[in-house]
């Protein structure tokens, strides 16, 4: 499912912020954000911009970047929306009046994207500066990126009452390792890119774990996994060297991801370091604020808060809501308003 990063939503709920005069709380979906008091009613349109976002160099956002003073200044760069704590709440994303966006075609529903109408981006980190981009992700192979519950809560429901698994999600890169399906060459990815042959920290992950020779075995099999250790992210597992924490194993020939436990097992078979299971179990009922407060924790060892939670059924399960896997994550708020990304 492609991330609206900006779309018309209902405001669903207002609640009074204490000891605050000039704004109050709006519920969208399953976020919340801070906004301007008497500005939205319950019921009312607008247009809600999610966490990541990166709006363009507009009149319109300026007051997100503008000095109290009111003075002139142009975007910053690498801009973007992050949770914030104003008054004690949390404030997840940015609800503006439809009204202020004209270009905005009238009559569309609720839920709508408006993301490339607006000419909204995602916010990406950058690629380290030893890592050279050699050319396209790998084909046929899906990109790593879950949706956050509060974008679809609807995925509750789907997963309600199946077998499921919890794990921990790591604060790293985003790392796929496979052979081309079209020329049979072992390629190195990151999130959107494959990476050169070098002294990277992507090669050296591949090397240590013999990926190349285990692949070339299995030519079938793309392993996914988070890239941790030093100068990845903040090194918030406080990792000596540079490890994998594998999250899937994907089916080329198939098309599929596999299952959790066999996926499990071929990793373990294989010496390759899985990402940690969390919770366990045969019925899932966890709500969405049960989920958020277990995502909060920190990565063992360390004091470090730890970014959140990965939720999957145990069974490979397709979603109508996200149209693919029923796959998502729950990011921790105590991580995000402590610097995480």
């Amino acid at each position: 499912m492609k991330r609206k990063l900006a779309s018309i939503q209902s405001v669903l709920a207002i609640e009074p912020i204490a000891n605050a005069d000039a704004i109050e709380l709006a519920r969208i979906q399953g976020w919340q954000c801070v906004v301007k008091k008497g500005e939205f009613r319950v019921g009312d349109a607008g247009v809600f911009f999610e966490i990541d976002s990166v709006p363009p160099d507009d009149e319109r956002f300026a007051f997100l970047w503008r000095p109290k003073d009111g003075s002139a200044l142009a975007q910053p760069a690498n801009f973007r929306l992050r949770t914030l704590r104003l008054r004690g709440m949390l404030s997840q994303g940015l609800l503006m009046p439809l009204a202020q966006f004209p270009e905005i075609p009238s009559g569309l529903a609720t839920g709508s994207d408006v993301t490339e109408i607006l000419r909204i981006t995602k916010w990406e980190p950058q690629i380290p500066p030893n890592d050279e981009v050699d050319g396209p992700f790998l084909p046929g192979v899906p990109k790593t990126d879950e949706m956050r519950v509060q974008s679809v809560p609807e995925v509750l429901t789907e997963i309600a009452g199946k077998p499921y698994v919890i794990t921990v999600k790591c604060d790293g890169t985003s790392a796929t390792y496979g052979l081309n399906r079209h020329t049979g060459v072992f390629t190195v990815c990151g999130r959107n890119w494959s990476i050169k042959r070098g002294t990277n920290a992507y090669w050296h992950a591949a090397e240590k774990y013999g990926l190349e020779a285990l692949l070339g075995r299995f030519p079938q099999w793309i392993i996914q996994a988070e890239l941790v250790g030093p100068g990845i992210q903040k090194n918030r597992l406080g990792l000596k060297g540079i490890e994998l924490r594998v999250f899937n194993v994907y089916d080329q020939e198939k098309g599929c991801y596999l299952d959790h436990d066999e996926a499990a097992a071929i990793l373990a078979t294989n010496g390759l370091p899985r990402v940690d299971v969390l919770e366990r179990g045969e019925s899932f009922s966890h709500d969405q604020a049960s989920l958020l407060a277990l995502a909060e924790g920190i990565y063992p060892g360390t004091q470090n808060e730890r970014e959140g939670l990965v939720i999957r059924p145990q069974m490979e399960t397709h979603s109508s809501v996200l149209g693919g896997r029923l796959s998502f994550k729950a990011i921790s708020n105590r991580f995000l308003l402590k610097g995480g990304d």
